[in-house]
């Protein structure tokens, strides 16, 4: 991909203690699990991702000045991931705990200094990055009202700057506590907006994901609603849509399988692909996300 716009990433750097359970959760006891620490975080990992495609990549964010915020910033730079990330004194890195069972995942969260990340981090990014094509950003930083500055700058600054702009959604439950109707107010007008099935559904209130694609392109330019096992679907301007399967491959770790999925999708849109072949493109990245176990690329 030589010659490709560099996309800046911004968004959360987390440490991930992710336990693959062997048997249902048993509260108040013990249950089996295989057990692994790693990096983790939805932007870090779709600066992974795409880094690992050849994409030139820059993260923004923090972390702690701490062990494991240094040993998130080895791996990401071992990725070949450009690292515009200041270390937070004071700040503990941000862990997540992830429960892994039948292809279903639960996450316990402390974003920790993630909260910190500040529009001068951005800013900074941006002008060191002369590159730089498109933007996403990772939606947990709005749904905190610490860093949300720093989110709403990310998306401003880059429209003003001409480059195209995503934003990933994040997860169903903090948009709940946040409102729809905030949300879709701080990301609209953005180029892609990209949300899972049970996201897609708190934001419009929407079931069907075809019809709540399309109804997030009255504040996104397009829409992609990621389904799972069963593909994604993509909705642009005048309400057309294209849908794509799953790959059906053995499934060993979701985790970070959305981000995957996102990052081969922002490389296709870097590319001037067209939306078939960014989804066609999406999924066998995503297939090999669900084929590895934890967040990030294999080596």
């Amino acid at each position: 991909m030589t010659g490709q716009a560099r996309i800046i990433v911004v968004g959360d750097i987390i440490t991930d203690v992710l336990a693959v359970l062997a048997a249902p959760l048993a509260p108040g006891s013990d249950t089996p699990a295989a057990v692994r620490v790693g990096g983790g975080g939805q932007a870090a990992n779709t600066a992974a991702w795409l880094a690992w495609q050849g994409c030139p990549v820059t993260l923004v964010g923090a972390v702690g000045d701490d062990d494991a915020g240094r040993d998130r910033l080895a791996e990401l730079t071992g990725h070949g991931v450009r690292c515009a990330v200041r270390r937070s004194p004071g700040r503990a890195t941000g862990t997540v705990i992830v429960l892994v069972r039948d292809g279903e995942r639960t996450m316990i969260t402390e974003r920790g200094a993630n909260l910190g990340i500040s529009p001068d981090d951005v800013t900074t990014a941006l002008a060191g990055s002369p590159d730089a094509g498109h933007l996403h950003l990772s939606g947990y930083p709005l749904l905190d009202p610490e860093s949300r500055a720093a989110g709403l700058h990310a998306l401003a600054a880059a429209r003003e700057r001409g480059l195209t702009t995503s934003v990933d959604a994040a997860s169903a439950e903090p948009l709940r506590r946040v409102g729809t109707a905030a949300f879709l107010t701080w990301v609209r007008g953005v180029d892609l907006l990209l949300a899972n099935a049970e996201e897609a559904v708190v934001l419009t209130e929407v079931a069907d994901p075809r019809s709540a694609a399309r109804e997030l392109t009255g504040v996104a330019r397009h829409a992609v609603v990621k389904r799972g096992p069963d593909g994604a679907v993509w909705a642009g301007p005048g309400g057309q849509t294209v849908e794509a399967p799953a790959r059906q491959v053995p499934v060993l770790d979701v985790t970070g399988a959305g981000d995957a999925f996102a990052a081969a999708l922002l490389a296709a849109w870097v590319s001037g692909a067209d939306p078939a072949e960014a989804l066609d493109r999406s999924g066998a990245v995503g297939a090999v996300a669900v084929g590895t176990v934890g967040a990030r690329p294999p080596c």
